[in-house]
């Protein structure tokens, strides 16, 4: 614990015929000795004090060894006086104990004509030096300054001073200087109360200019927060969120219920992560999770095609219809025709977007047809080339609406709501190609920062050869979109790169610091 010198400083400034500056008077002290000291009387008015802050030179630790031992110059130059017979150049470092002294020294040395070069020999040309730099270094050292700027300047390049900033204080006496500091209580207790001791003690002030001991807490993370502005949003749009926790999935519900083909390139091991143990799954098969998604049965006469709550459903005709609509061809597509293979099928997958999730639960719609609403936003896995915009896993979010008379131009107004619902709202649409929607379509808006339109999402309208073989009515329409979460919340936060908002680069404070985000405001 630091020593406190409240009763030093009085006693000094008793004795002291005018002002004290602290730094002379207290020359081993430290500086948050002398400040903690002259805080402490200072607001008691036992004395007045006048900060006053001066420059000086100071050596580092190369400067301090200079004024000990010689200049570079000049120790080259003593190692080869020392040598009768001159001194080889190859035995310089060993002779001067040093490379670097050996180095810079030399040319110091030859600069100053101290000595010459007489083939591969070194020779002193004279029998003394005058050493004017260990010189100006020793009263820089005494004297804290030099009078010639341009000596400093060139000591500053090669690193012999530093400026030092030197913090002192001018004491005065104050209206209750006293020689002896009163202690003063800090509780009042009930010992002091009993007594009446605390009519004559003296209780130390409160300090309403201190700050308060900073509260450790937990923080939301960047992403965790603009997570709760789009679940904000889905939820005021009446959406239903999905059950996200199946990282890993099976080539079916990731791939082939999409009706994405078997030889797709975004199947291939430079873009999945696949998984080796175990080697493959089951098929598909009824879980314990509830059959429906949980609203109200329709009770339109236009939605009577629906089927019976209690009815299962039938995965194994699933599969079937999966498989016939990919090999051959059903509900009115001709498929890809290509060879089908349930192996492929049953490999396990990191799941590369959450629209597996989305199929999973269109299937359970099925059972009971009626317009549903869902979204989900979780962590993907792609096996990306980890660089300044791209992870091998990030977030997506995706939403799903499932109804009848559905149209390309509603998919159109519906984003424009959505994105307006984050401030973004100049939009355009550009036909796009996915194996799982048709009509697809990328969605792009003005950057004002970078005055150019970048991509923002991906959306469309489920394809029948994804949708009939789930069991969904032939007239149900239904859209799907999608968007990173890292994107918005690198502009929300101004991030530059990715790497820097999630992973084990992460700075601490960056998590802790950040404010929270409205995506409706800039």
């Amino acid at each position: 614990m630091a020593e406190d010198l409240t009763p030093q400083v009085l006693k000094v400034l008793a004795d002291a015929d005018g002002p004290v500056i602290t730094s002379d008077a207290f020359p081993t002290a430290t500086f948050v000795q002398i400040k903690s000291a002259v805080d402490k009387l200072r607001s008691r008015e036992y004395l007045q004090a006048e900060q006053i802050d001066r420059i000086e030179l100071g050596l580092t630790k190369e400067g301090q060894d200079i004024a000990e031992n010689g200049s570079n110059g000049a120790r080259v130059f003593e190692a080869v006086r020392a040598a009768l017979e001159g001194l080889k150049i190859k035995d310089l470092p060993a002779a001067v104990g040093d490379a670097n002294v050996a180095k810079f020294g030399s040319g110091d040395a030859f600069k100053s004509k101290w000595i010459k070069k007489d083939g591969d020999v070194l020779r002193a040309t004279t029998d003394t030096i005058q050493d004017q730099v260990q010189k100006q270094l020793l009263q820089i050292q005494s004297a804290k300054s030099l009078d010639d700027p341009k000596v400093v300047a060139d000591f500053r390049k090669r690193k012999y001073v530093v400026d030092l900033k030197i913090i002192a204080f001018k004491l005065t006496k104050g209206p209750k200087f006293s020689t002896e500091f009163v202690k003063e209580e800090t509780d009042l207790t009930a010992e002091m109360l009993q007594s009446g001791a605390w009519k004559t003690a003296t209780l130390k002030p409160y300090n309403f200019k201190a700050k308060g001991a900073p509260t450790p807490s937990g923080a939301l993370h960047p992403l965790n927060k603009v997570r709760h502005e789009f679940r904000e949003i889905f939820f005021e749009m009446g959406f239903e969120e999905m059950p996200t926790n199946r990282f890993v999935e099976t080539g079916f519900w990731n791939f082939d219920a999409l009706f994405v083909p078997q030889q797709h390139p975004a199947r291939d091991l430079q873009d999945t992560f696949y998984i080796s143990d175990p080697p493959k799954a089951d098929p598909p098969r009824e879980d314990p999770s509830p059959a429906t998604p949980g609203a109200p049965q329709p009770t339109s006469p236009k939605h009577k095609r629906t089927k019976s709550k209690e009815k299962s459903l039938d995965y194994k005709q699933y599969w079937d219809d999966v498989k016939a609509v990919h090999q051959d061809g059903k509900f009115g597509s001709i498929g890809y025709r290509y060879p089908w293979a349930a192996d492929e099928s049953l490999k396990l997958v990191l799941r590369t977007h959450t629209t597996a999730i989305s199929t999973y639960m269109l299937h359970k719609l099925a059972l009971n047809p009626r317009p549903a609403r869902y979204f989900s936003i979780d962590r993907v896995f792609r096996n990306e080339t980890v660089d300044q915009t791209h992870l091998a896993e990030f977030h997506q979010v995706e939403g799903v609406i499932a109804d009848w008379g559905l149209t390309l131009g509603g998919l159109i107004g519906f984003m424009e709501v959505f994105f307006g619902k984050m401030g973004i709202r100049n939009l355009r649409f550009k036909p796009a190609y996915n194996p799982y929607t048709e009509p697809s379509m990328e969605i792009f808006s003005y950057h004002e920062g970078l005055k150019k339109w970048v991509e923002i999402g991906n959306s469309g309208m489920f394809r029948p050869e994804m949708l009939e073989p789930m069991g969904l009515p032939k007239d149900m329409r239904i859209y799907g979109w999608g968007l990173s979460l890292e994107r918005p919340t690198m502009i929300k936060y101004g991030v530059n790169n990715i790497r820097e908002l999630l992973g084990h680069k992460v700075d601490l404070n960056f998590i802790e610091n950040n404010p929270a985000v409205r995506l409706d405001k800039d």
